[in-house]
């Protein structure tokens, strides 16, 4: 809920940053949230931060749970309802109590739609208060898989061949949709939903019987879907941290414990495997990480993303761009800076510096 306030109350000064985490969210990533928000609140700097967290229940309620840790941990949010109050800037009201609350900055640990695609972000552009990550338009871009590739490939960088298609288009004609497909990229080829993460409603599509199911499944989460071409190499990951002169980490590998990344490799099974540093030579770890600020920089990033690679014995794609990684402490965004030399919690302080510098 959104409210407008022109006369607030005056809030005592504090020593403390007072830093609102915002979790859960209407996506099919809720749960990944949640355990990405619990491992901030945990690492976070308790002499630096006070913390004001702030839920989203999947139907989209907002408010403060009573028990944050409990409520992260059993997925039930419940707590006193909340409201953003517009004029009154960085601030939020407690709608039971009366009792304003003012934010000097938010970390929105948003994975998905209306979260990672630059809904927040705008939010909290309009009501004033700084905020982890990047700002609107990198947000909306980085979400939607088809105009990232299209932009990247048009800055030269390299893309792994795909298509699209909506949902429209396949109502009125599979087949049609599927012959394209077969003629540009033929199989193996992946579908996904344009605007999700987490590997939610990907498949890997072997034959023509395979691709009505896929289409189907990806078309379940979005309104338009991504068909890309099968690579047959390792999948590296590189984080990216920084605003305007942004650098990278180390280079991470993935080796999954299924036929490709998919959610229950990432979050079922625990039989996946990640290799950090991969091990590649220096000359490709450079390269890999110089691809990785360009494409942080072609899309308008700022504070931090995920550069997900493939890599073949000729050739790198750069995959995709996540501009909300995972942030759970096990999770790559910060194993790879911990790697890098950046701990857990003191890459948490230098993204909340970073978005206070912006």
């Amino acid at each position: 809920m959104i409210m407008s306030l022109r006369h607030g109350r005056k809030q005592p000064m504090h020593s403390k940053l007072r830093l609102g985490i915002i979790f859960g969210g209407r996506s099919a990533e809720h749960e990944i949230s949640l355990a990405s928000a619990l491992g901030i609140m945990k690492a976070i700097n308790k002499d630096k931060y006070e913390i004001l967290p702030i839920g989203i229940t999947k139907e989209g309620k907002w408010l403060i749970p009573n028990d944050p840790v409990n409520a992260i941990k059993t997925g039930k949010l419940e707590g006193e309802p909340i409201a953003i109050l517009v004029e009154a800037s960085g601030s939020i009201l407690r709608l039971k109590t009366g009792k304003i609350e003012k934010l000097d900055a938010v970390m929105p640990v948003l994975h998905g739609p209306y979260g990672e695609d630059g809904t927040v972000q705008g939010l909290l552009e309009l009501i004033g208060v700084p905020y982890v990550g990047s700002g609107v338009c990198a947000s909306s871009l980085g979400i939607d898989k088809i105009l990232t590739k299209k932009l990247l490939r048009s800055e030269g960088l390299p893309v792994v061949d795909y298509m699209q298609a909506k949902k429209e288009d396949w109502k009125h004609n599979e087949e049609e949709v599927v012959k394209a497909i077969e003629n540009k990229l033929g199989y193996p080829c992946f579908t996904k939903p344009a605007r999700l993460g987490s590997s939610v409603g990907i498949s890997k599509i072997h034959s023509r019987s395979e691709m009505y199911a896929g289409v189907e499944l990806a078309l379940q989460y979005d309104n338009k879907i991504l068909i890309e071409r099968g690579i047959d190499g390792r999948e590296l990951e590189c984080s990216v941290l920084g605003n305007d002169d942004p650098v990278a980490s180390c280079i991470g590998e993935v080796i999954s414990s299924r036929e490709f990344y998919s959610y229950k490799a990432k979050y079922v099974d625990d039989k996946s495997k990640r290799i950090i540093p991969a091990e590649i030579d220096e000359k490709q770890t450079k390269y890999i990480q110089n691809l990785a600020v360009r494409a942080f920089i072609a899309i308008g990033c700022r504070g931090m993303a995920r550069v997900d690679f493939f890599m073949t014995s000729d050739q790198v794609y750069i995959n995709e761009i996540n501009t909300i990684p995972g942030f759970t402490p096990i999770s790559m965004y910060p194993k790879l800076w911990e790697a890098s030399g950046i701990p857990y919690s003191e890459l948490i302080d230098r993204l909340i510096k970073l978005a206070l510098e912006k």
